[in-house]
């Protein structure tokens, strides 16, 4: 398995690895919603895209960031700041560097995995590096009109693609009656809220207060309180170890919301829930949060997905070159 590099305190532009794991069982059903079938074999992040590869991305692409990679709500975090002026801007991982990165918006999600299929080259936000890819964006900030090109090596998973990771497993395979469990831990049972587990299969980060005073279950998971942690409440990603999808993802439940490639009206959507949100959010058929793709909120990020195995590459591992929603029921 390739391991995520982390770049704390650090100016670089290197070279990035996104660990991602295989989804097979081509030609799945769909559940009860209709979502979730998938006939193609696919590979998907096993983490959401961290605060280190995204910062790794804004030093190769962003010393000036024509289109807005960076939002300087980064640097109050406490994951990227930014120094220099435009033309020699210089970005450093000054928090933890596993945290998934928040503030981007799907554009800024495009971009990335834009940069990621074009072999993560270093120049200015254009073709060839952001703009032309998967998505051709040509300098758009706003609209829904964007579909991913044929022949992409990697892109925001499409709804039934993160959906599938999330929550499928075959029932011969040990999977729940309908081969889709609840929650995306391999569980039909609410989860625990914790600030990271490596003893707990059913945990994740969100809020839940049962009023039992145990060191779990408290209210916000990284500070089992009923007091917010704002501005942050996220964990590292996998710090849930056992409690994965059938597949191997970690925090598809929690955590942060994931731009995925849905659109309702003029919104994108997200999935999965967050550090703020109730067990409700993490089920699989709840719903979706619809918002502008181009917002930045503090509780959403991104996961990429790709095509099985890119030429001399493994699906486990691939090594590449180079503020609330409004809320839509299904």
């Amino acid at each position: 398995m390739v391991l995520i590099w982390g770049l704390a305190a650090q100016n670089v532009s290197a070279l990035i690895s996104v660990d991602t794991v295989y989804v097979g069982d081509i030609g799945n059903p769909s559940d009860w919603t209709g979502r979730g079938a998938v006939d193609y074999g696919y590979s998907i992040g096993k983490y959401e895209v961290t605060v280190s590869q995204y910062a790794a991305f804004l030093n190769a692409v962003a010393k000036t960031d024509t289109y807005g990679l960076y939002n300087s709500i980064m640097g109050f975090d406490g994951d990227i700041s930014r120094s220099g002026v435009s033309g020699s801007y210089g970005y450093t991982v000054v928090g933890d560097p596993n945290k998934p990165i928040n503030y981007v918006s799907w554009f800024d999600a495009a971009r990335f995995v834009n940069w990621l299929g074009n072999g993560q080259p270093t120049g200015l936000q254009g073709s060839g590096t952001t703009e032309t890819g998967a998505y051709t964006l040509n300098g758009a900030t706003s609209g829904v009109n964007f579909t991913k090109n044929a022949g992409a090596q990697y892109w925001i998973p499409s709804d039934a693609e993160w959906y599938k990771a999330a929550y499928y497993q075959p029932t011969d395979k040990g999977g729940d009656s309908d081969s889709y469990w609840l929650y995306p831990t391999r569980s039909n049972n609410q989860p625990n809220s914790r600030d990271g587990s490596v003893t707990d299969p059913n945990s994740a980060n969100f809020y839940y207060n049962d009023g039992i005073a145990n060191g779990y279950n408290g209210g916000y998971a990284v500070n089992d309180s009923t007091t917010s942690p704002y501005p942050d409440g996220r964990t590292d990603v996998g710090a849930f170890s056992l409690a994965s999808s059938y597949y191997g993802t970690f925090d598809q439940g929690g955590n942060l919301d994931e731009w995925d490639d849905f659109t309702s009206g003029g919104g994108r959507a997200t999935v999965g829930g967050d550090w703020g949100e109730l067990a409700g959010a993490m089920q699989a058929g709840s719903y979706y949060n619809v918002g502008d793709p181009a917002g930045e909120f503090g509780n959403v990020g991104f996961r990429i997905a790709t095509i099985p195995e890119p030429a001399g590459l493994g699906v486990c591992g691939l090594i590449v070159t180079g503020c609330f929603l409004l809320r839509w029921r299904r």
